[in-house]
């Protein structure tokens, strides 16, 4: 079984938990916390993958480690360690959020500008850009990029909508490199 496949299983039985004690927000933060601390100290995931460590060492590690994050996130995490599957966390990750955001009619999405949006920008950049594409909202993460110039570009999952000044001048040089051709 590929490890999307394994990894959205346990995304969908967390998200299902996550759901019916309506802690959502709650599990999908510390998930955040979480595959943050995996991806910070590889170490870690080499420890939890490591078949001459014992299961219950392992165990240990993850209950130490984990002691501030919620019943639910620490079961989940003791399972994918006890079945050797600690190495899809970030996918399982990646699912929930995905399910979460589906389910509050969210997407998340990247602006880059020239300089910090303030709340007001960002959420008028969300309100516009979320009925596009048929959601409630937007969570956007504002990414400063000294190389557009002026304007923004947003990105939503594969979607780009390119509003810089340096995208504008792209777009006009590739039209008179077309036209003189």
């Amino acid at each position: 079984m590929s490890k999307g496949i394994v990894a959205k299983r346990y995304a969908v039985a967390l998200f299902q938990l996550a759901k019916e004690k309506n802690i959502i927000d709650q599990i999908e933060n510390e998930l955040l916390v979480v595959k943050e601390v995996f991806t910070a100290n590889q170490d870690l995931l080499e420890v939890l993958n490591h078949p001459k460590v014992k299961s219950e060492t392992k165990k240990s590690i993850v209950k130490d480690s984990f002691t501030n994050v919620s019943e639910q996130v620490v079961n989940t995490l003791l399972l994918l360690v006890d079945r050797n599957r600690a190495n899809v966390l970030a996918e399982v990750v990646s699912h929930f959020v995905q399910q979460a955001n589906e389910y509050r009619g969210t997407e998340d999405a990247t602006v880059y500008s020239v300089r910090a949006l303030s709340e007001a920008e960002l959420s008028a950049i969300s309100a516009s850009f979320a009925k596009k594409i048929g959601k409630k909202s937007l969570r956007l993460q504002n990414v400063v990029d000294k190389t557009l110039l002026g304007g923004v570009k947003l990105r939503i999952g594969n979607r780009i909508y390119d509003g810089s000044v340096s995208g504008k001048l792209e777009r006009i040089e590739r039209q008179l490199v077309a036209n003189r051709l």
